[in-house]
């Protein structure tokens, strides 16, 4: 009896999640894996055109990654939860939240599902307020001056964390083996082209800008910092109206597809929320089956960058998010202050 086996394309639409997913994920999670690399590379050329290339790359790969990392965290892309994570934890390793674990990260995000909440890992804005007067008008000093300083000190909590009380020894050499190899390999960049490590750092920082911009005016939830499985205080009802209603829609425009790409459609987020396990290439499609143009819970990138600029110290220290204004004035997002702090890459 002659045993057939399947082909390779066969073998590939079986892996993952969706038939339709099939090109634009293999497409996408190739150019992530091999332009992360080739854009380093391109910032050790000599030629400036190559550099801006490559900085280019490095900027949209580490971009990518990270959402990936969502996407593979709502089971989005591959039929098996084994393969989802491990390709989630390869991700994490190319924008450099490994030192979380990807069932952490995932973990806490559907937490922000589920409880309809930001439950955070570290209360930044906590610590500032009871931090000595210096420290605290450093890290605002930093965050006038567009350094992302409260998601550095969102890092540097979730590497530090294993070393506190409670943390176990296998914890901590696992931070210190990452923490080596990751330190090796800038060593070794800038042993290569200072140019290029330099280069490296101000890509690096364009990708946490442009993630924590996305994050900043995606919800006006309530924020918990919570390290263990206790739940969010019952203190108002959080339902699917309350979940939509506090939810914002922040993409370039319905007419730019490519530009919202940057964020692999992340913008689309009141869709997300509407159904968590439509996958990215997707969400355009459904976003406009769900939603009117003009809905009110759309907001325009153009429409944030001021606010992004006039709040970027207040909303450092601010209770809350503030609100939208009604749709029709011009300036409804100046009073939206967002979010900080709120990144599903920094979880333990």
């Amino acid at each position: 009896m002659t045993t057939i086996k399947p082909s390779k394309a066969h073998m590939i639409s079986r892996t993952f999640r969706y038939p339709d997913g099939v090109a634009p994920n293999v497409g996408a999670l190739a150019f992530t894996v091999l332009g992360y690399p080739l854009g380093i590379a391109l910032l050790t050329a000599s030629s400036w055109a190559a550099n801006l290339l490559g900085f280019v790359m490095v900027v949209i790969t580490l971009v990518w990654s990270a959402y990936f990392i969502h996407e593979l965290a709502h089971q989005a892309i591959f039929k098996s939860a084994a393969v989802n994570a491990r390709w989630g934890t390869l991700m994490s390793w190319i924008n450099g939240s490994c030192y979380a674990r990807f069932d952490n990260m995932r973990r806490k995000h559907m937490r922000h599902h589920v409880e309809r909440a930001d439950v955070i890992t570290f209360d930044a804005r906590g610590a500032l307020l009871r931090a000595p007067a210096w420290q605290r008008n450093s890290v605002l000093a930093l965050e006038w001056a567009y350094v992302p300083a409260v998601e550095f000190m969102m890092r540097v909590f979730v590497v530090l964390r294993p070393f506190q009380a409670g943390g176990s020894t296998t914890a901590r050499m696992r931070i210190v083996g990452i923490a080596a190899l990751r330190s090796a390999g800038s060593i070794a960049l800038g042993m290569v082209s200072l140019k290029a490590l330099v280069l490296y750092f101000a890509a690096y920082m364009t990708f946490i800008t442009l993630l924590r911009f996305a994050d900043c005016f995606q919800h006006t939830y309530d924020a918990y910092p919570i390290l263990d499985d206790t739940p969010i205080p019952a203190d108002k009802v959080r339902d699917r109206a309350y979940e939509q209603a506090n939810t914002y829609t922040d993409i370039v425009g319905m007419n730019h597809p490519w530009l919202n790409m940057v964020w692999l459609n992340f913008g689309f987020h009141n869709a997300h929320h509407a159904r968590p396990t439509m996958p990215w290439h997707r969400l355009p499609a459904y976003h406009r089956e769900l939603y009117a143009d003009g809905d009110a819970q759309v907001i325009t990138v153009r429409e944030l960058l001021r606010s992004f600029h006039i709040n970027r110290v207040k909303r450092v220290l601010s209770a809350d998010a503030g609100e939208v204004g009604p749709v029709g004035n011009t300036r409804r997002a100046d009073g939206f202050l967002g979010a900080v702090g709120v990144s599903f890459l920094t979880a333990v």
